[in-house]
């Protein structure tokens, strides 16, 4: 393995790295790293968890201390975009921790919080700005941030962006650059649109490949249990009470079914939390930070939200639904299984989400265990509370679903249509509240044992 301390990084930089206790580089770090250095313009095909962040970070703090510059008001040297608001708070962290020997200022600028107290910090420019694209022209258009100045660019989760319709944004982003940069471009994967977007970034780049998604899954145990789609809740109830688990994310298609999720486990004596784009950023960074700290347990997620998302310690991830892109769910199952630890996945299967599992089945080249549902299936579930009436919040502000408005100023949102609006609401490529529900009905359909299947004893999983 290669170790840090030969890649030719800045002391400040490696002094940083030694007080986390980081020594040797993830193969991503230790590909791109060199390159970038040298100047180099950079594609990169990596999944979250593959130690990217610090592969990109790393080289803009060591560029920054050897080029001190003053900072120069509503300016910024290094820009970096990120499609969600946690996943910008999360790189703009890394940065802190990575640059804590440096003189450097970190601003991370998201919808979801107000945009004056961002206009504020910004005032005397800041050394790097992370941010998503809606708020970015938000904040470009108000005049309280200048691209003008920008030496080096990173667009991150490209393939996220395209999901969530920044496309337009993205462009008209790339416009307000300099056109001397360095850039670098990061991708889970590298589709023809993909790369075709790519060439609107960089220029001559150095490729680096890590970890190709079917490979991902190989360090899961992955089980699945055909269950009619009423009887998901009862399953997930008692399955959380009989498994062991230290820490574990629960994925839902929708954002209410993320809520509902929450009300009956809450109703089952089971803590949980919910992280959607329906919740204030607040909600969002409470729910984030209780997980992180281990004071929850369960944290019950919509894609999007969860995107990026790097929790230590996740020891299992729960399909509640199953996403009917296979690439979506090797992102959740990746989750688990970090720093040689092991994961298991489990995913429960209503007869509609067949066709998904046989996707997914072929996307990872590996088959699930089948677990059928346990004999007294029904009479446990008969037993299970019912939810408890909750009063509802009131109804976040309804986002302009027409054309791109790239020349609105909101004090509040993101930029609405292909100028962000992905950052505040959750988009069709989610699936959220879009999904078709399945129209079974009837609680006790399908609930015998499943042909193969293997038996489970106790109440528990097999393999543990």
């Amino acid at each position: 393995m290669t170790e840090f301390s030969t890649l030719g990084l800045a002391e400040p930089v490696l002094k940083a790295l030694a007080a986390k206790k980081y020594v040797n580089a993830t193969p991503i770090q230790t590909q791109a790293i060199p390159a970038l250095l040298e100047g180099r313009d950079l594609c990169g095909i990596a999944q979250t968890g593959t130690g990217k962040t610090a592969a990109f970070a790393l080289p803009a703090l060591h560029y920054l201390h050897n080029t001190p510059k003053a900072r120069v008001s509503r300016g910024c040297r290094v820009l970096v975009l990120s499609p969600t608001r946690e996943l910008a708070a999360q790189i703009a962290q890394s940065f802190r921790d990575y640059g804590r020997f440096l003189p450097f200022t970190v601003e991370a600028v998201f919808g979801g919080v107000p945009i004056n107290r961002q206009i504020q910090k910004l005032r005397e420019g800041a050394d790097i700005v992370v941010a998503t694209p809606g708020r970015l022209i938000d904040l470009v258009d108000q005049r309280a941030l200048s691209l003008a100045d920008v030496e080096i660019f990173v667009l991150d989760e490209a393939d996220q962006m395209m999901d969530l319709g920044f496309i337009h944004a993205l462009k008209r982003i790339t416009k307000m650059l300099p056109k001397k940069r360095q850039s670098l471009f990061f991708s889970a994967t590298m589709p023809k649109t993909i790369k075709e977007l790519s060439a609107q970034f960089i220029t001559d780049p150095v490729t680096v490949e890590v970890a190709p998604q079917s490979t991902t899954a190989e360090r899961v145990k992955q089980y699945a249990t055909f269950v009619n789609q009423k009887e998901k809740q009862a399953l997930l109830t008692l399955t959380l009470k009989a498994e062991t688990i230290d820490r574990a994310l629960i994925f839902t298609r929708t954002k209410h079914g993320a809520d509902r999720v929450v009300r009956h486990l809450t109703s089952a004596g089971i803590q949980s939390m919910a992280i959607h784009g329906n919740k204030s950023q607040s909600q969002r960074t409470t729910a984030l930070q209780a997980f992180r700290s281990g004071q929850i347990k369960l944290l019950v997620a919509t894609d999007i939200a969860a995107r990026g998302i790097d929790v230590p310690g996740v020891s299992h991830v729960f399909n509640f639904e199953l996403p009917n892109v296979a690439e979506q769910y090797v992102h959740r199952i990746g989750r688990t299984a970090r720093a040689g630890a092991d994961g298991i996945s489990i995913s429960f299967v209503d007869d509609e989400e067949r066709p998904y599992l046989r996707a997914i089945e072929k996307a990872t080249r590996m088959k699930c265990e089948m677990v059928p549902l346990p004999e007294d299936f029904l009479a446990q579930a008969s037993k299970l509370p019912a939810p408890a009436a909750v009063e509802r919040g009131p109804r976040p502000e309804r986002k302009d679903g027409g054309k791109p408005r790239h020349g609105a100023k909101q004090g509040r949102g993101e930029a609405r249509g292909g100028g962000g609006g992905g950052d505040n609401r959750q988009p069709a490529a989610d699936g959220e509240n879009r999904a078709r529900r399945p129209r079974r009905s009837g609680a006790g359909a399908s609930v015998g044992t499943h042909k193969g299947a293997v038996q489970r004893t106790g109440g528990g999983r097999p393999g543990r």
